[in-house]
């Protein structure tokens, strides 16, 4: 088995005449901890939903463990675009935390995090319900496992999300702003989830402007400006030494 789990390779993307991701290619090791930061418009949040095919890419390739998203090798060797059915297979294994939570109102929090056990994964009830309460009182919620969405606060809500994410054993957890819709007393009880995480060996990439758990939770920092990676680095280089002066300027603004 191959230390990389992710290969991104030379990815464009365009919407229209916009151009929002020019080129784009790095790789991530399992049990890498990656935090994609930059400035709105940037092109951060469309390179994750790349990574899960949420957004097809214009031309490049994404490999997750080795295997093309979105495309299957043919008889004759050639890539050729994937079914849908397999790409929801490879895309299960891949965890994604929105900015909104994206929960199903109409669902308790326990019975959302149940829904693609039982749905996809094809688990026994019985057996979704003790995965589903397991994984609330890991994010610590585990007391509104009957509450409805609306009942439930920013943070309570961000957490159920994860869980809900945790609960279909990916490979792969992807945040797109975890935090930034929340109150900032909430938002460390959502930091504190992704830093256990962390701590356990998920391979996880964020797209996040919390510069406090980059710096000391994130294994590589990924800098992207105008559709373009414009630095990578470890923390303690990125902050300290940047090289980039793109970076330099961002970082004189945020810090």
């Amino acid at each position: 088995m191959s230390d990389l789990l992710v290969q991104i390779e030379d990815v464009h993307k365009s919407f229209g005449q916009l151009e929002v991701l020019k080129g784009i290619t790095f790789e991530i090791k399992r049990g890498d901890v990656v935090v994609i930061i930059g400035p709105s418009g940037a092109g951060k949040s469309t390179l994750l939903r790349c990574i899960n095919w949420l957004e097809t890419v214009d031309s490049g390739r994404i490999l997750i463990d080795g295997k093309p998203m979105g495309a299957r090798v043919g008889p004759d060797g050639k890539l050729a675009k994937d079914s849908e059915a397999h790409i929801n297979k490879m895309r299960a294994q891949i965890g994604m935390v929105f900015q909104r939570f994206n929960l199903f109102q109409h669902l308790t929090a326990l019975e959302n995090i149940t829904e693609g056990p039982i749905n996809v994964l094809k688990m026994h009830k019985d057996k979704a319900v003790e995965l589903g309460m397991k994984l609330l009182e890991r994010v610590g919620v585990g007391e509104k496992a009957h509450n409805y969405p609306v009942t439930l606060s920013g943070g309570q809500q961000q957490r159920v999300a994860i869980a809900r994410a945790l609960a279909m054993n990916p490979k792969l957890m992807l945040f797109d702003e975890p935090t930034s819709a929340l109150d900032p007393e909430m938002v460390k009880e959502v930091v504190d989830v992704m830093e256990e995480l962390a701590g356990d060996g998920m391979t996880m990439i964020l797209v996040s402007h919390e510069m406090g758990f980059a710096r000391e939770t994130a294994d590589r920092i990924v800098f992207m400006d105008q559709g373009q990676l414009i630095e990578e680095a470890s923390p303690e280089d990125f902050f300290q030494n940047a090289q980039n002066e793109r970076t330099k300027q961002f970082l004189s603004k945020v810090l």
